[in-house]
């Protein structure tokens, strides 16, 4: 069986062994476990949130970076080609967890949510990793204190210092390009919010532009959405019938969605900073396209919206 954690170790080891050049931090908490600061009290850089991403992906993605063109407006971008996509995205890279001990919060991705497997979602995948290590990237601007690192490693299953604790900020270099890197598990997920088996989806590719990063967390938050749901394209790999495509297809991109057409910084405002009042059918690529190996055919929906990231990117 293929260990996300295994892999992803490996990363983060050539992470940690090239980390004054990578723009990272490390620390090694009293119980043992490794801290990896990719942002907070250091730049990071580019290169970092690249294998940053390909941690989240538990290893089983490649993470490249290419220039991206949307009617006129030349803007530096990510390409993502994942395989096993419903193990790489919704069991590993997607933020599921929020990890809380005492004033200390920040939301989880990554390959150890596979070893914990305490979210709902994980009733809904056929994936659960087996592995004595642990490693889990936070998005915030806290470093995890010892208790917080005790905690994750009791709910994973490992000791502490078998534990590895990645952190940067969505306002951070690393930050801009692992949120990037969420075009293709964007899309998957959308595929679950309309019941489609995502067990039959092969593979997945995308683009998306980085977002300029922003002056406090929030406003980042809020590009760094947008840069993936105006930006964003996504290509899947399927192998199902063509009905079932054909009844989720005008679903998947984010042109679905209510909520379509405005920043989500200003909808963040618009509903009182209460994050769950948004239209959850936005969180998806721009652009879908759908290939059936079952019979050949090549479906898509939405398409990139150049005007909004000028909007979004550039104020």
């Amino acid at each position: 069986m293929i260990s996300v954690n295994e892999r992803s170790e490996e990363i983060v080891r050539r992470m940690i062994a090239d980390a004054e050049a990578l723009g990272l931090a490390v620390t090694r908490l009293p119980n043992g476990a490794t801290i990896v600061d990719a942002g907070m009290n250091v730049p990071g850089s580019l290169e970092a949130g690249r294998l940053f991403a390909e941690v989240c992906l538990g290893g089983l993605g490649e993470i490249h970076f290419c220039a991206l063109d949307f009617d006129g407006l030349g803007l530096p971008g990510v390409t993502v080609a994942v395989s096993h996509p419903s193990v790489a995205c919704m069991a590993a890279q997607y933020a599921g967890w929020a990890v809380k001990k005492g004033k200390f919060f920040a939301m989880g991705s990554g390959p150890a949510r596979a070893l914990y497997g305490g979210e709902p979602l994980f009733e809904r995948l056929k994936y659960r990793d087996r592995a004595d290590v642990a490693v889990l990237a936070l998005e915030g601007r806290c470093l995890p204190p010892e208790e917080v690192a005790e905690k994750v490693a009791e709910k994973c299953g490992v000791a502490p210092d078998r534990l590895y604790l990645l952190i940067a900020p969505t306002a951070s270099l690393v930050g801009s390009v692992q949120v990037a890197a969420r075009v293709v598990e964007t899309g998957l997920h959308k595929m679950l919010e309309v019941e489609f088996d995502i067990d039959t989806v092969l593979a997945g590719f995308g683009t998306c532009p980085l977002a300029p990063i922003a002056e406090d967390d929030l406003r980042a938050i809020g590009r760094t959405n947008d840069a993936v749901l105006y930006g964003g394209r996504a290509w899947y790999t399927v192998q199902t019938d063509d009905a079932r495509i054909e009844e989720v297809i005008g679903h998947l991109p984010s042109s679905a969605s209510r909520d379509y057409g405005t920043p989500f910084y200003e909808l963040f405002l618009r509903y009182n900073g209460d994050f769950y009042q948004i239209d959850p059918l936005l969180f998806s690529p721009a652009e879908i396209v759908i290939n059936n190996l079952t019979t050949g055919r090549t479906f898509h929906a939405g398409q990139v919206n150049g005007e909004m990231l000028r909007r979004a990117l550039l104020a």
